[in-house]
């Protein structure tokens, strides 16, 4: 089945890398900015529309809020910013917020920032491609009607993309992510020099009136309305701490790089976010939580009809005009860069989820390289979690953006917490004044971090919690949970795993080795089975068969009395024709009879070449096997047969011995001259084409076990 899929596996995400390639796939500064900065980047396209959105339920009058709004939500960046910047050249590991707070917080404090982070990452993809389709089913009415598949569809693109490893997804998203920027700022700047010029701009809804759904707002109202605002716009911050998470995947010195690429996304995003929302409010942009109600036109509602389009939708169409070409080049940006946002999360929750792995909070596979070096299972289960939360909430970016922020800024308190007593801890041993006055700063830029991002945090529970970020604080504690769960299991696990000190019941010699051969009928599997038993020089040997067809077996019998094998044969009756259950109850038995004694199953089979040979043989031996591994005392050994045809498919393994098989990264090759023996070849100098069985059609065998009672068809 590997060779049946490997041709599409290499189209889609290429050839396999071997693991000394690992520096050739860091990333330039040029590369790491588009692949860990999207998101914060691409937030500007909808980061304005919210606060607006907000402040409409007061009306328009409350439109003049939205500069002091845009500015706290710059101080909040920039002190973001800053504090990560302290992070990474602390923690250049890559466990990013996650290590700080375990380090300096404790384990819990750890799992809580890994579990808010996780949650996030989900939500990025999920928002980022609900927003894109939105943009984009503005112009696609094809899009508009089938966003939800749409979106699925994206997010599987995203993933196969991130597949082909880290370096190729960055070089893909490159382009747009710069062109995006670019678009904004000749925007930004067009604008302002028609501003000073004298011209006057309009959006295309500057002639409509705002219905105010909550009037008279004043004091603690307000105050909440304006608070909650500023948790919308808060949404320009998220993706931040991908970057501090991402440092092991940056060229060296790594810290540096991933320092002056923090610097310049911030500068970018600030700058974006705030040259929008002037131009926004410049040019009379009007935007409603139910535009078909709450936007009046002569006094009356404009209809459901009424398709909003986004602030940097609106303020392109003033200053460019709308269906021009700027306005088209940078409609089109947008909704990709949108798409590619997801691109941040694509890169940090692999990268967590292989460093919980690694400290067992999470699957050992997580924690694996892929064929192109990158963390394939993380990127395939964020697809998976990503999918299920646009399929549930409909692709609605409204619906989802409330779930939004919530774990982020959990990460960024904790972390920068971590951070403070990071320092402190220094602080007390070192005596270099230089290093200490560093320090202190680096203290006092955190400790502001922490104080302001656990007010944000706060100010965000408060104001989003009803409207659906309880759904965020639930995903955060069942990631919390599964993680602890799964840590006690591999800790009990390796705790019963342990070699003692002193010998034990499990580590004396057992008292006698009683050896079981499994036959069908004589055959070269079952004449080498036999040969390789009687190389064990156990206590007992014989030949176990179960007795489902009377004519075979007597044949059977016969057979071996006129050979003279010097093996005793024993026949289990099975009157339900089963194989499996009589010789799982004989060996039983015998451990039962003598508790001390080990029984060592032998199961002769026979290796096919091609995958559609194992369609003509059943299985019976796998299920065997499987029962026979929760049986405490028995050991089971498989003894291979090649048939020709896995001679052809070994021939053809030689032929090609410059390609590198599926996962032979992960197994590790030693040197180029045993390729072909890491490439899938089976023990027995088999190649990967699987087991089969000489068994008949009506009798299940093993993948080729000749297990008893079975006819031959070979």
């Amino acid at each position: 089945m590997s060779k049946l899929t490997d041709l599409p596996k290499r189209i889609l995400i290429g050839r396999a890398l071997r693991s000394d390639k690992l520096g050739e796939t860091l990333l330039p500064k040029r590369l790491a900015l588009p692949v860990f900065s999207s998101d914060p980047l691409s937030s500007v396209a909808y980061a304005p529309g919210e606060v607006l959105i907000v402040l409409s339920a007061a009306g328009i009058t409350a439109y003049h809020f939205s500069p002091w709004i845009a500015v706290a939500v710059v101080v909040l960046m920039l002190t973001v910013v800053a504090s990560y910047r302290q992070n990474v050249h602390a923690y250049p590991s890559g466990g990013g917020d996650y290590e700080v707070a375990t380090t300096n917080l404790g384990r819990r404090a750890g799992l809580t920032v890994a579990s808010a982070l996780m949650v996030d990452y989900v939500m990025t993809v999920a928002v980022s491609i609900a927003s894109g389709v939105e943009n984009l089913g503005s112009a696609i009415p094809f899009v508009q009607q089938n966003k939800v598949l749409v979106a699925l569809l994206m997010i599987i693109l995203l993933m196969v993309m991130n597949l082909r490893g880290v370096r190729e997804s960055g070089t893909i998203f490159a382009i747009p992510t710069y062109a995006f920027v670019i678009g904004v700022y000749c925007m930004i700047i067009w604008g302002a020099i028609r501003l000073a010029g004298g011209h006057h701009m309009s959006a295309p809804s500057a002639h409509y009136t705002v219905h105010a759904t909550s009037t008279g707002l004043a004091g603690f109202a307000m105050v909440f309305l304006l608070l909650r605002a500023f948790s919308s716009g808060c949404a320009a911050l998220t993706g931040v701490e991908a970057i501090s998470n991402g440092v092991p995947a940056f060229r060296k010195p790594k810290s540096k790089n991933a320092a002056a690429t923090l610097l310049i996304m911030g500068v970018l995003a600030v700058t974006m976010f705030c040259g929008i929302i002037a131009l926004a409010l410049n040019t009379h942009v009007k935007m409603a939580d139910n535009p078909g109600v709450n936007l009046l036109s002569n006094g009356k509602p404009v209809g459901s009809g009424y398709v909003q389009d986004p602030v940097i939708a609106q303020v392109a169409a003033a200053v460019f005009g709308k269906g021009s070409a700027p306005f088209v080049f940078l409609a089109a940006v947008t909704a990709l860069v949108l798409f590619l946002a997801a691109n941040t999360a694509y890169n940090g929750f692999p990268v967590l989820g292989s460093i919980l792995a690694q400290d067992r909070y999470l699957p050992r596979q997580l924690h694996t390289r892929g064929d192109r070096l990158a963390f394939s299972n993380g990127i395939v289960l964020l697809a998976i979690f990503a999918c299920v939360l646009v399929y549930i909430y409909g692709a609605d970016s409204s619906r989802l953006i409330q779930l939004y922020i919530v774990g982020v800024f959990v990460s960024f308190t904790l972390s920068q917490t971590g951070m403070v007593r990071h320092w402190n801890r220094h602080l007390r041993t070192e005596t270099d004044k230089a290093k200490r006055r560093h320090m202190m700063r680096s203290r006092a830029i955190n400790t502001f971090g922490a104080f302001l991002t656990g007010l944000v945090l706060i100010v965000v529970l408060l104001t989003k919690f009803t409207h659906g970020a309880w759904v965020a604080v639930l995903g955060m504690c069942l990631f919390f949970a599964m993680m602890t769960a799964i840590r006690r299991h591999y800790d009990r696990v390796s705790d019963e795993l342990a070699a003692p000190e002193e010998p034990t019941e499990e580590t004396v010699m057992p008292s006698r080795v009683h050896t079981i051969v499994l036959v069908s009928k004589i055959h070269k599997p079952t004449m080498r089975a036999l040969s390789y038993a009687k190389l064990f020089r156990s206590d007992s040997l014989e030949a176990v068969t179960t007795n489902v067809d009377p004519a075979d077996t007597k044949a059977l019998q016969a057979e071996w009395e006129r050979r003279g094998i010097d093996v005793p044969l024993k026949v289990l009756d099975s009157p339900y024709r089963e194989i499996t259950r009589p010789v799982i109850e004989y060996v039983r038995g015998l451990r039962r009879t003598s508790p001390r004694d080990v029984v060592s199953i032998v199961i002769p089979e026979y290796v096919v070449g091609h995958w559609y040979e194992h369609l003509l043989h059943n299985q019976s031996a796998l299920r065997l096997k499987g029962r026979l591994l929760f049986t405490p005392g028995v050991m089971v050994t498989s003894v291979p047969w090649q048939l020709d045809s896995s001679e052809v498919a070994r021939n053809r393994y030689k032929r090609g011995q410059g390609w590198t098989a599926p996962g032979s990264v992960r197994r590790g090759e030693i040197r180029p001259a045993v390729r072909g023996a890491a490439a899938g070849k089976p023990s027995g100098g088999a190649p990967s084409g699987g087991t089969g069985t000489p068994g008949s059609g009506d009798k299940p065998a093993n993948g080729g076990t000749p297990v008893a009672g079975t006819r031959s068809d070979s």
